[in-house]
């Protein structure tokens, strides 16, 4: 959508694949929407059209309390970007500047606070301090209407310096107090508070949440058997499990945050369900946790991906073709723990994903942190990075090659070597992989696409990718075709070998 008469053509149609990617301010109303806003579609002349929530938020709108555009999935075009813009909207989603301040972001970025308001307002019509406030305000009603803390404590734990800054937000955006806010919700009409989980906190006077009840949305098709399927082959003992038969099953993890520890519970929906949300619960020690626990969930799950766009790319390749059209809602996880995913990608150099997920419950039960009380079969947090750069490795029984592989990669993340954060230069961390012994290409492509979220990485010499390049009967010199979504190329080959019997050994 390039043109203001193609995006109002996409708010006549309300068509949902822009939810997230442009938002709507009606004039007359003083209201800003999604495009797929149910509401009676304003005239064109009363339309005015933003790249962020946070831009129409700046302009004065507030949001529908109809189609709640504040929590519409986020564009995908960051995830896609890798410039300065791009790495930015990362960084604050996982909350950089509610922890370091725009100080802390622009360090991240190697960029002056100056440049990194001027290009971000000029793009996305808000600045950095805009764009966290925006976050925080949707944090803040996730609060209000799911649980029953204390107004005071809900906004210190949304990130705001004060509990005056926090109803003015509240009341500039939603146009109502937190207490209106939350009985709004409480009275049926806008949200989930009312949910069992909310109602068994408050019997026990709110000191302990039973869990912040999320519905975490997506666009388009999402195939939850792929994504979950592929998440528990590859579940490591005492930090992942998975509850349940397929079609019903939940995929819980433990979470080493900011603040303290945290939990994630996601449930399994039927695929190509079109609920367009899926279900999670957060258990953190510090609500002050809790958008910084939502983004690394959206990343591991990939719920802001844009899988028209992939769609279009993809299927009409004639190779690639049939296995988009078997699953069209599949998606490329990411990682809930950077550190972590990079450790596990070199366990997994030349070994089966059984045997690597085998050797990483040997790391967490000799090396983790443990959990103050198990948590079913959650007992510890995978072990950080510092604690491994020291560690001898020798019950893992691997060659010492590859131990010292471990103990290096460990070393470069804990003293910044390699710079794994969500807005990291991906060129230049996988030239600084690269440059560790014992890491070859293959590692540090996986490492790019999963724990970077680059949507656009191939691996040739995967032995899956060579398998489901056989199926369709393509050349690894064809993928450069797939671009810039061939991490979903690479998924749907990997998809392809998991439902077709392996060619028989020669």
């Amino acid at each position: 959508m390039t043109t203001e008469d193609s995006r109002y053509e996409a708010v006549r149609s309300r068509d949902a694949r822009f939810d997230g990617v442009f938002f709507l301010g009606v004039r007359t109303t003083g209201i800003y929407c999604r495009p797929s806003c149910p509401a009676v579609t304003p005239k064109r002349e009363n339309v005015r059209f933003y790249p962020t929530a946070a831009a129409a938020q700046a302009a004065g709108f507030r949001a529908c309390r109809r189609c709640r555009p504040d929590a519409v999935p986020g564009s995908a075009e960051w995830n896609v970007r890798a410039d300065l813009v791009g790495r930015a909207m990362r960084m604050i989603s996982d909350g950089v500047v509610d922890r370091e301040g725009v100080a802390g972001l622009s360090r991240r970025l190697g960029y002056s606070s100056r440049q990194v308001q001027r290009q971000l307002t000029t793009e996305l019509g808000a600045g950095p301090v805009a764009l966290a406030r925006a976050q925080r305000a949707h944090t803040a009603r996730v609060l209000l209407q799911t649980t029953p803390l204390p107004v005071t404590q809900i906004a210190f734990a949304a990130g705001f310096a004060s509990v005056r800054q926090f109803n003015d937000t509240v009341r500039e955006i939603y146009a109502r107090t937190p207490s209106a806010l939350r009985a709004a919700s409480a009275r049926g009409g806008h949200g989930p508070a009312g949910r069992p989980e909310t109602r068994e906190a408050a019997a026990h006077g709110g000191a302990a949440v039973a869990g912040v009840p999320l519905r975490l949305a997506y666009r388009g098709g999402y195939d939850t058997g792929q994504v979950f399927g592929f998440l528990a082959r590859r579940a490591v003992p005492g930090v992942e499990e998975m509850r349940g038969a397929p079609g019903g099953r939940t995929y819980r993890r433990t979470l080493n945050l900011p603040y303290g520890i945290g939990i994630a519970e996601v449930d399994e929906c039927a695929a190509r369900s079109g609920k367009g949300w899926l279900d999670c619960r957060l258990h953190l020690g510090d609500l002050r946790d809790l958008t910084t626990a939502v983004q690394r969930v959206r990343r591991l799950f990939d719920l802001d991906a844009d899988p028209y766009a992939v769609g279009e790319r993809l299927g009409g390749e004639p190779d690639l073709g049939s296995l988009v059209s078997r699953t069209p809602g599949l998606r490329s996880p990411g990682a809930a723990d950077t550190h972590e995913l990079a450790v596990r990608a070199v366990l997994g150099q030349q070994v089966t994903v059984g045997a690597a997920r085998t050797l990483g419950g040997t790391l967490v039960a000799g090396y983790g942190k443990p959990l103050a009380a198990p948590d079913g079969t959650l007992t510890h947090l995978f072990p950080d990075a510092g604690t491994l750069a020291e560690a001898p490795l020798g019950e893992l029984g691997m060659p010492r090659t590859r131990r010292r592989t471990i103990r290096t990669v460990a070393a470069a993340l804990a003293d910044g070597t390699v710079v794994l954060d969500p807005g990291a230069d991906r060129e230049e961390t996988e030239r600084a992989l690269l440059a560790l012994p014992g890491i070859g290409p293959w590692t540090a492509g996986y490492i790019r696409m999963r724990a970077l979220g680059d949507p656009d990485v191939f691996l040739p010499g995967d032995a899956g990718v060579r398998h489901g390049l056989a199926l369709i009967g393509a050349e690894a010199g064809q993928a450069d075709r797939w671009r810039p979504w061939r991490s979903y190329a690479l998924h749907h080959l990997w998809h392809a070998t998991g439902l077709t019997p392996p060619p028989a050994p020669s």
